[in-house]
């Protein structure tokens, strides 16, 4: 009777304890999205959703630009901790002087790709001469199609350069331009097949350009020790496991997150990214930066191809 008395006693006592001590907030942070949300973010929603994030006391916060062109230039200047950016515009941004240095990799795969209209007269990357290009990241996409024009004999000033922002596929098809760069294969092409306009794409990993990770997070400089960062990653690790394992339920996660999102399109755009996502996202390839800077560097397009390790870090 005297231990039930005690037991009795603790457990009000420890009521009394929670109910006065105010729980303790998991620690912001801020992503900076690089396009509107869409499945190539499946990982970080999913981390999200999923409780993932939360379980390594992080409160996360997934934000899309209004500018794709923003995220790693906000990060620079100390407006959010992270972004989602492209592995060669983080080459030229860190040629140009921003302090960014990349810190976890999404998709390990290019998605990058040249697309005209599968009717177009456009056979060959040859037949661009004279005709215009859409692009929407200016610094990042002009520096990989001149790539694959120079295979053919070209250079970008042997097309016209517009910038289409966010509206690559319907300025394909409306007439706008006769190709974009920067199409991703696993959703413009889905989006144009859907409305019945199918597009022909140009891979640029077979068109000069060396493979690279699309996607990457870059942090500023001086914040790559940020203790938050390795819980982050591991999160997203678990999010790309769990992914991989049980695509249907992390799709009704998505779904879920983003209702606007459940469509056809993006079903279709959910089942070709699954493969690409990188299973550990903190692990890095020096050996592909350094090639991809060798790269931009016998094209002119950066003086200096640094140490790896001033641009591109594992995070412990």
């Amino acid at each position: 009777m005297m231990l039930r008395k005690l037991t009795t006693t603790a457990l009000a006592l420890g009521a009394l304890i929670s109910l006065s001590t105010p729980a303790i907030a998991n620690e912001k942070l801020t992503v900076l999205l690089d396009w509107f949300v869409n499945p190539d973010h499946a990982t970080l929603v999913v981390a999200k959703e999923k409780g993932f994030f939360k379980e390594q006391g992080l409160d996360v916060d997934l934000i899309a630009p209004a500018d794709p062109n923003d995220p790693p230039k906000l990060v620079a200047a100390g407006k959010a901790e992270l972004a989602v950016s492209y592995q060669p515009q983080l080459h030229l941004q860190v040629a140009a002087g921003l302090p960014l240095t990349r810190v976890g990799t999404l998709v390990a795969t290019p998605l990058n790709s040249l697309v005209v209209l599968k009717d177009s007269p456009i056979k060959s990357i040859a037949d661009l001469k004279g005709r215009k290009v859409g692009y929407s990241v200016g610094g990042f996409e002009d520096v990989i199609l001149d790539a694959m024009l120079e295979k053919h004999g070209l250079d970008v000033s042997d097309v016209e350069l517009i910038n289409v922002n966010f509206t690559l596929s319907p300025s394909l098809i409306s007439g706008q331009v006769d190709a974009v760069i920067g199409a991703f294969r696993n959703f413009e092409l889905n989006q144009m097949d859907i409305v019945e306009k199918p597009g022909r794409a140009f891979y640029v990993e077979e068109e000069g350009v060396p493979s690279y990770d699309e996607l990457i997070l870059v942090a500023n400089n001086q914040n790559v020790d940020d203790p938050r960062f390795p819980r982050f990653l591991k999160a997203l690790e678990q999010a790309t496991t769990y992914l991989v394992n049980h695509p249907q339920k992390s799709w009704d996660l998505f779904i879920k997150a983003y209702p606007d999102l459940d469509d056809e399109l993006n079903r279709r755009a959910w089942k070709d990214t699954l493969p690409r996502f990188a299973l550990r996202p903190a692990a890095l390839d020096e050996g592909r930066y350094s090639d991809f800077a060798d790269f931009l560097k016998a094209k002119d397009l950066i003086k200096e191809t640094g140490d790896v390790s001033d641009y591109a870090v594992t995070v412990k």
